[in-house]
């Protein structure tokens, strides 16, 4: 796409993103001027051509140097006034090299997910609560080719034939997006973002994630080499839980990641990361989450960590879970600890072999140890509710045990989840398996009683 296009792409809302988010510190004095209607058009142009005169391919410089000469014409237009001058660098900056008017939502560490609802409609997370932004495309060409600009880095495609993607944006941002007319409101884009530093277990607990004695355990747990399988809803941070419990399987091991985007952030340096692939456009040479597991384990993998299972792959993440693979790490989509057990079932079938269900259920219970069900609350918190043993088969039925929960017991005047975390004096079943490990785990974080 040429710097001429970008430009003149760009959305006069785009000024508005410093009036309706917390602005980062370089666009702060965007908030007194109003770049709207043929002032700003006509700022915007000028500056294009004198750019242009300069340097033919301005999106092959670094973000530093662009801002630099556009710094350098910036100042030297007398008709600019000083505190349209910051603003106005940033956006042409964030037109050419970033994605346009998004990209100060994608640099403002408070939000956590961007939601584009067709060119005119753009809304953000932060800090669990819905708000909606003053920031608009110009249209739907403008939003698409920022689109196409953002699938560009994964490589992945979009368009009538292929109308749904899955994609990852260079900070490790999870992208997905279906068009028009599937979309019946216009083409909607959501971004779910990662911290730049994911987080550890110590900071969730600070967080109140979950409780100190419940951290011990899952550390106990990944060190001891159970199977663990986080389990929750949309939005819930199954993904930042996962990377959380991972930063404890030991340095010396060999780790294989399986997921449909990259973005797991393990800080070991023995990992292969191995991500799916759609087909093209003649619908082939599609790699699907079910062939990487299968491949993964001719890899000499210590450990497995699949991002998430949602399909027949369940099967063969729970054969390896059965062959020696212990110590493998998964999330789910499920909304309890039996649901999520019912879910696994029932995509083992979708895996279309053909077992009779009592064998399903005692591979299940065979693979998996721990369930971590965490959710988000109504005031947008994510905890950990509850932590839940798989302890074996009676009478074809898997049974269970929790060994820990979050109690709610309502909400404040400010609107926050008020409850408490405990533990259900229950000694695990793998407590003597994690003891053999050489992992030390006090009884007393279980509760009273022991």
């Amino acid at each position: 796409m040429s710097l001429r296009t970008r430009i003149n792409g760009m959305s006069p809302g785009a000024s508005q993103a410093f009036k309706s988010i917390k602005a980062p510190q370089s666009a702060k004095a965007a908030n007194d001027f109003d770049y709207l209607g043929a002032n700003f058009m006509a700022l915007k142009s000028r500056i294009q051509d004198a750019l242009l005169m300069q340097v033919t391919s301005p999106e092959n410089l670094s973000r530093d140097e662009l801002r630099g000469m556009i710094w350098n014409i910036v100042e030297a237009d007398k008709d600019i006034a000083p505190l349209e001058k910051d603003a106005l660098v940033r956006i042409l900056v964030d037109e050419i090299l970033g994605y346009g008017p998004i990209q100060v939502l994608l640099d403002d560490p408070e939000i956590s997910e961007i939601m584009i609802n067709g060119a005119g409609s753009i809304y953000i997370e932060r800090q669990g609560a819905l708000v909606k932004t003053n920031i608009v495309f110009r249209d739907e060409g403008h939003l698409r080719a920022t689109l196409e600009k953002m699938l560009s880095f994964s490589g992945r495609r979009v368009d009538e034939a292929s109308p749904m993607v899955d994609a990852r944006l260079p900070d490790g941002s999870r992208l997905n997006a279906i068009l028009r007319p599937l979309a019946v409101a216009g083409d909607s884009v959501t971004i779910r973002k990662f911290s730049k530093d994911p987080f550890i277990l110590s900071q969730l607990v600070q967080m109140g994630t979950l409780s100190a004695d419940m951290a011990a355990f899952i550390e106990a747990a990944v060190r001891g080499k159970l199977n663990v399988v986080v389990s929750g809803g949309t939005g819930s941070g199954k993904t930042t839980t996962l990377n959380a419990f991972s930063a404890f399987i030991p340095g010396t091991e060999r780790i294989v990641t399986i997921e449909d985007a990259a973005e797991l952030q393990l800080q070991q340096d023995h990992k292969v990361t191995l991500e799916s692939r759609p087909p093209n456009i003649e619908g082939r040479g599609g790699v699907a989450i079910r062939d990487l597991v299968r491949n993964a384990l001719r890899m000499r993998p210590d450990r497995i960590i699949v991002g998430e299972v949602r399909g027949g792959e369940a099967l063969d993440m729970l054969q390896a879970m059965n062959t020696g693979h212990e110590g493998s790490l998964t999330t789910v989509h499920a909304n309890t600890p039996r649901d999520c057990l019912s879910r696994i079932e029932t995509m083992v079938l979708m895996a279309g072999a053909d077992l009779p269900l009592p064998a399903i259920r005692s591979q299940v219970a065979s693979a998996i140890d721990i369930i971590v069900q965490q959710a988000r609350l109504l005031d947008g918190s994510r905890r950990i509710i509850r932590i839940t043993e798989v302890v074996g088969m009676e009478s074809g039925t898997i049974t269970t045990q929790d060994l820990f929960q979050f109690d709610q017991s309502g909400v404040d005047e400010e609107g926050k989840v008020v409850g408490v975390f405990h533990g259900n004096g229950i000694r695990p079943k793998n407590y003597d398996r994690i003891r053999s490990q050489g992992v030390d785990l006090s009884p007393s974080i279980f509760g009273m009683g022991l």
